[in-house]
């Protein structure tokens, strides 16, 4: 005979894998979908190279049948919300820019509904006046970490690396301002088309992990010592044809160079405490770099937020009620 006690217990654990909404993280070179259950817990996930530049004839309703078309087919009463370049004016809808500050519950209010409404898609945040600056896919991040760790939300600088690495700084739970470094694109840009990046591309590179974080530290320092990237980055070269750097790890000491200098420039422009330390939201490889590097620049209160867009994507969906037994009153 079972009692009371455990048959609550069996039926909160079957709520808990009963799926409660499909989210999509959706951006220019990937989809990962996931089926979320109680909680946000992911019950389920699926991915596909059909980020919005590969979606064939952008028959973006076709790539989503294709991602998430068996759960829907399954749960037909599940909601489905979307996050990233799918947002986007080259994406399925444009989700238009909410302006600094914005949280959760404005970006909640903002979502964006795809012809036929089958899905809605987050808004990205635009930062105007003299800097303005943008961002898509990092708002969801954001929210997902502020939900994650509730302590961050009265003042926090967050640190996303990648591609366009992202500084934020968060301000009664929602995003008060941010910086935009080309970081992953210039190291990209010089590593495939300019002189910096011959060595590498004519020497195969060994698995000596040592090695290379010596090379990428080493370049971390020389910025944080020369405090200028311009005149350093001919060094990536020059170091290699005196002997004072193997070809096949002079990309790690430009990696160092560029990072050491989104750091320079971030610490400096943040104004921030050191004291009061980063989080870093991002790859957990790129993140161990800017962790190494942030301990060069005094930094050693470092934490790291993993599996950020499930978090903001659940969240914003409870907010916005998507979610069945939520509404903008009780999320």
């Amino acid at each position: 005979m079972t009692d009371r006690t455990d048959e609550q217990a069996m039926n909160g654990a079957a709520a808990a894998r009963s799926p409660a909404l499909i989210a999509l993280d959706w951006g220019t070179s990937s989809l990962r979908a996931y089926l979320l259950g109680a909680d946000g817990v992911v019950l389920d996930r699926r991915g596909a190279a059909q980020g919005i530049m590969q979606v064939a004839d952008g028959d973006f309703a076709a790539a989503f049948e294709a991602v998430a078309g068996e759960w829907r087919r399954r749960w037909p009463d599940l909601e489905s919300i979307a996050c990233g370049m799918i947002g986007s004016a080259q994406g399925w809808v444009e989700a238009p820019y909410l302006p600094c500050p914005a949280g959760p519950e404005e970006l909640a209010g903002g979502l964006v509904p795809v012809p036929g409404g089958a899905l809605r898609v987050v808004p990205g945040v635009a930062q105007y006046g003299e800097s303005p600056n943008v961002m898509r896919g990092e708002e969801t991040q954001i929210a997902g970490a502020l939900a994650l760790n509730p302590a961050l939300r009265a003042r926090s600088l967050l640190v996303m690396p990648g591609t366009h690495s992202k500084w934020v700084t968060i301000g009664q739970g929602r995003i008060a301002r941010f910086d935009t470094y080309m970081t992953g694109e210039l190291f990209a840009v010089l590593r495939g088309h300019s002189i910096l990046g011959r060595f590498a591309r004519d020497t195969p590179k060994p698995a000596e992990d040592a090695a290379a974080d010596a090379a990428f530290l080493r370049g971390v320092r020389a910025v944080r010592e020369g405090g200028h990237l311009a005149p350093l980055l001919f060094s990536a070269r020059a170091l290699v044809l005196t002997g004072g750097l193997r070809p096949e790890l002079s990309l790690d000491y430009l990696s160092g160079l560029l990072i050491g200098e989104e750091l320079l420039c971030g610490l400096r422009g943040q104004g921030l405490d050191r004291a009061e330390g980063v989080v870093l939201i991002g790859d957990p490889a790129l993140c161990r770099r800017y962790r190494e590097a942030l301990a060069l620049f005094g930094v050693s209160e470092v934490r790291e937020i993993e599996d950020a867009a499930t978090a903001g994507l659940w969240r914003i969906a409870t907010q916005a009620g998507l979610v069945a037994g939520t509404s903008r009153e009780t999320a």
